[in-house]
């Protein structure tokens, strides 16, 4: 179980397991804003949601853009495939890598395993597909589970 840190300014930081959550309660940094109802450890409901007693600036997000990875692609995403709209289960190049596209946010979107097939290793103008969605850089928030 996983715990949604929350800044003095209710901005999502962060999730950290639950032995960290308390750590921070004990050391009051942290009060709890959301609990599992009826469940405690020790003196303390068990978080769901905290929030930080003072304001952290994050420095180190403004300005830098997220790294490119697979789960913040599916966040990005939402799951879904860019092209039908279905599942997706698979990341594809825009520009096949095979052709020099990278794995960035703006070359990537998650596909289907059918659609994957079906574009291969070409563009989607030369298989006749067309994006469902403009592949760009996510906002911090959006990778946040």
């Amino acid at each position: 179980m996983s715990v949604l840190v929350l800044n003095a300014s209710y901005e999502p930081l962060q999730n950290v397991d639950v032995r960290h959550a308390v750590r921070m309660l004990v050391r009051g940094v942290a009060v709890v804003e959301e609990a599992v109802e009826g469940r405690r450890i020790g003196h303390f409901p068990l978080p769901r949601v905290l929030r930080l007693v003072r304001y952290v600036a994050m420095r180190w997000r403004h300005g830098h853009r997220p790294a490119w990875g697979k789960r913040g692609l599916r966040r990005r995403d939402r799951g879904l495939c860019g092209y039908c709209g279905g599942r997706g289960n698979t990341v594809d190049h825009i520009l096949p890598q095979s052709r020099g596209g990278g794995s960035t946010w703006e070359n990537t979107v998650l596909a289907c395993g059918p659609c994957n097939n079906r574009k291969r290793d070409r563009t989607p103008e030369e298989a006749g597909m067309r994006l469902l969605i403009e592949p760009r850089i996510p906002q911090w928030n959006e990778l946040l589970p």
